[in-house]
Parts: C-alpha cells; sequence; structure tokens
C-alpha cells in the first residue's frame, strides 16, 4: 500500500477530456471549444483541471481535442509547453486523428481515450486520472489517488455533494454507508440520497481514477460491444458498478481551499448566466474562489504585456477602475470601470463606462459608450456611444439577452448594427 511519503501521482497521468462544444455558450463557443473559453481576466477554463494535475504532482498529461480546437490547441501550445521528457514529463495533445479508423472521429468520452491507448501505452504510467476539461475547480488529485488504492476499488469516481433536488440534471451515485457505489443514474428525477444525509445527493464531477490495465481492458470491452455509445457516464461507469468495485470520492475531502474560502468551490459554467456570474464573483472584496493563492497557483500561458495603464483626471474624463480586475496591457483612458474584468490588451475610450462585464482580450470600448452586464467576445471594437445593458428589448433585437438580463456581445452582432 502506498503512503503518503509516496506520492502516487508520480505514477500516475491525466487525461483531460477537451473536446466538447458547450453549446449552451451559444456564441461564445462559434469559434472555439467550451474549454478554450477565456476566464477569470486571464486564463482559459481548461486551465483548471490542467493547474490541478500539475499542482497535484502529476508530471504525465494528455489533453483529447475535437471540436473547433485550433484556438485551444494554439494556447495549450503557447502555455503548457514546459514539461520536459527528460524529467520523465510529457504533456500530448491528442485531435481526432483517425488513428483506429480513417472515418472515425471521437464517437464519446470513452471513445477519445480508447482511440489513444498505443500512446498511453508507450509512457506506461500506473494510473490514469479521467478529467473534463470544463469545469472551475481547485482539487488535489493525489488525495483521490490515495483513496483509489486504499479501497481496492475498480473506478473511483469524483463527486460533489450538492442539495438532492438540485442533483437532477447530473449523473447520481447511489451509495451504500462506505461510499461504494451501488447504482449510477442518469439525470433522475427523484435523485437518490446519500445515506445519513435524507437531503443531499452525490453527483458526478466527470472525474474518474483507474489502474491504467483495468482501464484498457474496459476500453476495448466496450468497444466490442456494437450497443455503447463509448461514453464514460454512460457506458463504462455503470457497467463497472454492475460488475465491480466503484467508490465514490468526495469533491470537499480533496478540495483545495485557501484561507479565505469558506467553502468547497466547483462550477459548471456551461450557461452564459453561470460563466458572467462566476467572473464577476472574482471582483467581490473575499471572493469564493482565490485566484491569488500562491500554494496553488493557477497556471497558463502568460504573454509578454506592458502594465495596465490608467490617464486622465479630469472631472467626467477620468481614468479609475473599482471592484475590477484589469490584466496587462490595458489603458484606461479618461473611462471608468466597475466590478468588470478587462483581459489583455483592452482599450477603453473617453466618457465610456464599463460595469458589471466581461470584456475579452483585444477589444476596444469607443468614446462615450456604456456597457452594462456584457459579456463581451475577444477582439471587438464597440462603436463610439454605443450603449448596451439599459433597453432589455432593444438589447434582445440587437444582441443575445439572457431572462436574467446578460448581453452577449460577439462581432457578427455589431457587423449587424453598421449595416
Amino acid at each position: 500500500m502506498q503512503t503518503k511519503y509516496q506520492p502516487i501521482a508520480r505514477d500516475a497521468m491525466a487525461y483531460v477530456l477537451a473536446g466538447g462544444r458547450g453549446s449552451r455558450l451559444a456564441e461564445l463557443t462559434d469559434r472555439r471549444a467550451k474549454p478554450a473559453v477565456h476566464f477569470g481576466g486571464k486564463a482559459r477554463i481548461i486551465d483548471f483541471a490542467l493547474s490541478n494535475a500539475l499542482n497535484s504532482g502529476i508530471r504525465r498529461i494528455g489533453v483529447a481535442t475535437q471540436y473547433k480546437a485550433h484556438s485551444l490547441i494554439r494556447h495549450l501550445q503557447r502555455g503548457w509547453n514546459f514539461l520536459r521528457p527528460e524529467r520523465n514529463e510529457s504533456f500530448d495533445i491528442l485531435p481526432a486523428s483517425q488513428r483506429i479508423s480513417e472515418s472515425q472521429w471521437y464517437e464519446g468520452t470513452a471513445d477519445a481515450v480508447f482511440q489513444n491507448i498505443d500512446i498511453i501505452e508507450a509512457y506506461a504510467p500506473e494510473y490514469m486520472v479521467i478529467l473534463a476539461g470544463d469545469h472551475v475547480y481547485k482539487m488535489d488529485y493525489e488525495l483521490m489517488l490515495q483513496q483509489h488504492v486504499d479501497s481496492g476499488a475498480d473506478v473511483t469516481v469524483g463527486c460533489l455533494e450538492v442539495p438532492r433536488m438540485e442533483a437532477v440534471g447530473f449523473g447520481v451515485m447511489h451509495v451504500d454507508e462506505a461510499d461504494v457505489i451501488t447504482a449510477f443514474v442518469e439525470k433522475p428525477k427523484d435523485p437518490p440520497a446519500i445515506p445519513g444525509q435524507p437531503d443531499t445527493a452525490l453527483a458526478s464531477m466527470g472525474i474518474y481514477v483507474f489502474r491504467t490495465r483495468f482501464l484498457i481492458e474496459q476500453l476495448w470491452r466496450d468497444a466490442d460491444d456494437p450497443t455503447s455509445k463509448r461514453d464514460f457516464g454512460g457506458d463504462i461507469i455503470p457497467y463497472i458498478v454492475k460488475h465491480g468495485k466503484a467508490v465514490a470520492h468526495r469533491f470537499s475531502s480533496s478540495c483545495v481551499r485557501a484561507e479565505s474560502e469558506l467553502e468547497p468551490y466547483w462550477r459548471d459554467v456551461g450557461t452564459i448566466d453561470a460563466y458572467w456570474q462566476a467572473n464577476i464573483d472574482l471582483t467581490d472584496v473575499v471572493p469564493s474562489l482565490d485566484l491569488y493563492d500562491h500554494s496553488w497557483p493557477l497556471w497558463t500561458y502568460s504573454e509578454v504585456t506592458p502594465p495596465a495603464k490608467f490617464v486622465h483626471n479630469e472631472d467626467g474624463r477620468r481614468g479609475s477602475a473599482t471592484s475590477s480586475l484589469v490584466a496587462g496591457g490595458c489603458i484606461v483612458s479618461g473611462s471608468s470601470l466597475h466590478r468588470s474584468l478587462l483581459f489583455s490588451g483592452v482599450r477603453t475610450h473617453s466618457f465610456s463606462s464599463v460595469t458589471d462585464s466581461i470584456i475579452m482580450p483585444g477589444c476596444e470600448v469607443g468614446r462615450g459608450a456604456r456597457l452594462h452586464k456584457c459579456v463581451v467576445d475577444s477582439g471587438i471594437l464597440i462603436p463610439p456611444g454605443l450603449i448596451i445593458g439599459e433597453d432589455p428589448t432593444l438589447d434582445a433585437q440587437r444582441f443575445r439577452r439572457t431572462d436574467s438580463g446578460i448581453c452577449l456581445v460577439t462581432q457578427p452582432m455589431i457587423d449587424r448594427l453598421e449595416v
């Protein structure tokens, strides 16, 4: 049995599934996969899973990509190219490359691993940590690996403890008193409760730990099943629950929290509203997610940019920001920001204002424009004088406006205004 003085993570490979579109993010994923969407003023969503792996001590990482992967691949090449083969480290980007069949792309999450079995076997990791690349959280996978070894499980499934009736949109684990999974139910109308916790259910995080040899056996078995959809949650895990030993791992036991983080933090930022809220939450004086925790850094591509700059100091024309995150290369020129995030290279011109908004890299906010509760896609020029977020009827005609009043702004939407 391994002990805490012999990290299991060095014998593990993290395999990140990052091929999904994330269609609920609407036009925000027209040009990029969901894991490549910008987050937190500097990073991409996928950086959380990758940083967790690196901070946990895992030094072999693979990322399976598929849907509109160029933006994601470019980010991975720029920001994650520091792992060194001579130190027994590796970082592989694994697009659907028809390795099994000349006509077959990744058919499901399990197939995205199956098609790269030869690459996994070449590295010969003892354990595999399968991860989703589109969630925001901090977690020490070493603790989950320890539980997997100690319990003798065939698969360990990362789980969130959620209010029972909020679990209807998840895959839910029915467990016994020892957290051994007795049933796996996909999006149940009446989720099973945790023993002794009648109002709480265990929802799957899409994180799985296997011994590599066992996983490969299961993938080959699944590939030979003509009825399978080649999916971990739909096929592989339910089969193991029925024929082997599956154990739940509670996120609360391995969640990484800084001193200021009072509750375990996990977010699926899969809708415009959820994405906006998770970003805006970072502007709180004491945010629920601490990006300034040096003990568990968020690794990402660090652009070479000049410092952010604030200019002009006249009444009505003062470069200022309150409760905001402003990245390098930004110039706030005679304009005001409040409770907003500016990614790198954003410029806001005189007499403009940005409140409760997320402005992605390379945008320009024209003179006199006003933005409220907006998510602005990258590289967009907001025309001078344009007002967004103050007239719900007009906003809904011009942009994608959610029921809660968040406006998503993309370049084609701006172009239609100018016709």
